[in-house]
């Protein structure tokens, strides 16, 4: 859990358990999994337990929603950044149950769950067609493949907000049809020790795909890998992408976040508001 979460699309992070199972490419390199060994938890993978937090931890998003409600302000919380509420395995329904019940006693917070498994929503949620207005959805879609699979999934949930993060982005995206169901678009590159480089081209064409559908468009990061244009960095490590580009190693920090020069921000407008 962190308040006034580092992430650049998110206010805070809350999680209800720590854990998960990879499920497709963008798992890879999964950053909470290499989090979790760091801190000396072994959560992952389909036998481990999960990690499960005490009352002090369950009752901060209480104080966030005491705060937005004074303050006006509608914080926006990321849940799960360690986990994936939507894993299937019924020992962690309990803890989902008491997630739900947060969720309706913090009226003030938007909810941001972001899931690899949007065909498991509608059974694991207790909303029906009814959902709360503070929920947002999102679903990852990392290359073509799992945003035909994922899409249809998302666009069929009835929730405040349906957004994508296309993060690490590992090929190019067309939304197609489905980009009238979606409000929001994050994306970016992958850090880390085994970053996979991103084509710049595969950015472009969702920030004009976005664009044309008047989408908001959130640029999150290059990742340890940026394009050589405007770096002058000799002794960096260098690779040629799909679409030409030669991008080269510099690391997250030097990489940085504009797109085109610009710093692509975009968020939707809540529902909720």
């Amino acid at each position: 859990m962190a308040k006034n979460s580092r992430i650049e699309w998110t206010t805070h992070t809350f999680n209800p358990w720590w854990g998960c199972v990879k499920v497709s490419p963008a798992c890879k390199h999964c950053y909470a999994e290499s989090w979790a060994k760091r801190v000396g938890k072994d959560v992952w993978g389909i036998g481990a337990e999960r990690r499960f937090f005490g009352e002090k931890h369950w009752a901060e998003p209480l104080r966030w929603n005491a705060v937005a409600a004074t303050e006006g302000e509608r914080p926006r919380v990321f849940c799960a950044s360690m986990a994936d509420v939507f894993e299937d395995r019924r020992d962690l329904d309990p803890w989902r149950d008491r997630l739900w019940d947060l969720i309706a006693a913090t009226p003030a917070l938007d909810w941001l769950l972001l899931t690899k498994r949007p065909s498991l929503v509608r059974r694991l949620i207790p909303w029906g067609n009814d959902w709360p207005p503070n929920v947002w959805i999102g679903t990852t879609i990392e290359d073509q493949d799992w945003a035909d699979e994922r899409l249809p999934e998302l666009a069929a949930l009835p929730a405040a907000v349906r957004f994508i993060s296309a993060e690490p982005l590992l090929g190019p995206v067309d939304l197609g049809k489905w980009a009238q169901s979606i409000d929001w678009v994050i994306t970016g590159g992958e850090s880390g020790p085994k970053a996979r480089p991103s084509s710049p081209s595969w950015f472009r064409s969702l920030l004009n795909q976005c664009m044309a559908a008047d989408i908001p468009f959130h640029f999150k990061q290059w990742g340890d890998w940026a394009p050589s244009q405007g770096i002058n960095l000799a002794k960096a490590r260098a690779t040629p992408v799909e679409d030409g580009a030669t991008m080269l190693r510099v690391g997250k920090k030097v990489a940085g976040r504009q797109f085109d020069g610009v710093t692509w921000d975009g968020l939707p407008r809540s529902r909720s508001a």
